[in-house]
């Protein structure tokens, strides 16, 4: 199965936990009709709704085409549903994952196909069935954070994905962002107002970016450009970002900032709520939010994550003195 074709599939798509049922009818139905047209070899139509990084991995209707009779040729045809799931890996991506057998192969197949909100395609994939994600292994799960932190914003955020579980945090799968954040401004629903294409539409666009705690900057990166809605950059996952060393083995990272926003540089001290720049879109994001871990060690995807406890915040109108904010809460720095 080496050479099954596989595209531009979001591997946290596998580590998304699944939408409440009264959310994704409309997506299901979406996912279904796009796959059933891949089926069909209606692979002008497909291509079309590429976007254009899709595009250039398949430059062309002929070159979906071809793929399509590669699939034919290797699977064969639908013979059993399996399952059928839509998730929501990052803010306005919608993952569509049919599990089926087909007449030509043993095991099972996923079929993926990734949307933006718009409906256009950012990634679509046939793999054999993926296993369940797993929590990564860490030593650290009753440790203590030792800097005093605050959240790194002022006023109210949307926690999109943040806890201990996999359902609650898909970073969960991953030993250097075990206890990660994503965070953005929702109003009335929605992260952005319109229908989602301009950044300037999003909430926490350059909204101020915050020092968590007081420490030296060991990274700055302030030159990589923020993405249009719905693309993505996998080579520069952080995008830009700081690194804040809090002089004690914890050390913080806050990612995707807005190109040209990032107010410090390397070896420079801060203190707790200096701005270090603005919410952007760079790096591997889908639209603009805030990534913020805690980790051991001075580089990105280095060392392991740290449990992030933040002191003195509001969630969902409760106060709280200390905690891990968790997916679904609204928070903000200070009393109620």
């Amino acid at each position: 199965m080496a050479g099954l074709c596989r595209w531009m599939v979001a591997a946290a798509l596998m580590c998304a936990a699944p939408l409440p049922a009264q959310a994704d009818s409309a997506r299901m139905e979406l996912g279904r009709r796009y796959t059933q047209w891949l089926y069909a070899g209606q692979t002008d139509t497909l291509w079309a709704l590429f976007s254009p990084e899709m595009r250039r991995v398949v430059p062309s209707a002929e070159a979906m085409a071809g793929m399509r009779r590669q699939i034919d040729a290797q699977i064969g045809t639908e013979t059993e549903v399996l399952s059928e799931r839509v998730v929501e890996p990052s803010p306005g991506v919608t993952g569509y994952i049919r599990s089926a057998r087909f007449s030509r192969v043993p095991m099972a197949i996923d079929i993926t196909v990734v949307t933006d909100a718009s409906g256009i395609i950012q990634g679509l994939g046939v793999r054999p069935q993926a296993a369940p994600p797993t929590l990564a292994p860490t030593q650290f799960l009753d440790y203590q954070t030792k800097t005093p932190l605050r959240l790194p914003f002022d006023g109210d955020w949307y926690v999109f994905w943040g806890g201990r579980t996999l359902e609650q945090n898909y970073h969960a799968a991953h030993a250097d962002q075990r206890f990660a954040y994503d965070i953005i401004i929702r109003r009335d629903g929605s992260s952005h107002s319109g229908d989602g294409t301009a950044l300037e539409q999003y909430y926490c666009w350059a909204q101020p970016i915050l020092a968590p705690g007081a420490g030296t900057v060991v990274t700055a990166l302030d030159t990589l450009p923020d993405q249009r809605p719905g693309m993505m950059d996998p080579a520069n996952p952080p995008g830009n970002h700081v690194i804040v060393d809090h002089g004690n083995g914890e050390f913080s990272l806050l990612a995707h900032l807005r190109r040209g926003s990032v107010a410090v540089r390397p070896g420079q001290r801060v203190e707790q709520g200096q701005k270090l720049g603005e919410c952007g879109n760079s790096g591997n994001t889908s639209e603009p939010h805030l990534h913020y871990h805690l980790q051991n060690a001075p580089v990105f995807g280095a060392g392991q994550g740290l449990p992030a406890l933040f002191d003195g915040y509001v969630a969902d109108g409760q106060p709280v003195e200390r905690g891990e904010p968790v997916k679904g809460q609204t928070v903000r720095h200070g009393r109620p």
